[in-house]
């Protein structure tokens, strides 16, 4: 079995930052793409960053500037580094990764169980 375990989110002033993690664990051969989701009350799933195995990264257009997201392969984690915050990035975030395991000849999307970041004063 493949887990992905994210940190603890929480509540955040304006302005603040927050460091995400997420951790893949089990019997992985290889993880490819990896990335961080975001789900506001009312509102659809979006992506909000990723990167490729070679760290190519990209961003949404709302979270340029002010979030990165970074990899440690030697870890099978990736990270979501939020500067800036603000009340519109309060959401649900997910990660998310491509995995192929050793019994696989396929990758298959993974996601974590969600972790809820609120920026509010």
């Amino acid at each position: 079995q493949v887990q992905l375990v994210e940190s603890e989110g929480g509540l955040v002033q304006p302005g603040g930052s927050l460091r995400l993690s997420c951790a893949a664990s089990g019997t992985i051969l290889r993880i490819n793409g990896m990335g961080w989701y975001r789900q506001a009350p009312g509102k659809q799933r979006e992506l909000v960053a990723s990167i490729t195995r070679g760290g190519i990264t990209r961003y949404t257009d709302s979270v340029k500037g002010r979030f990165a997201i970074s990899r440690d392969d030697a870890k099978n984690t990736v990270y979501l580094q939020m500067n800036s915050l603000k009340p519109e990035d309060t959401a649900v975030y997910y990660c998310n990764a491509g995995i192929r395991r050793p019994d696989s000849n396929y990758e298959r999307n993974y996601w974590g169980q969600g972790t809820q970041v609120t920026v509010s004063s």
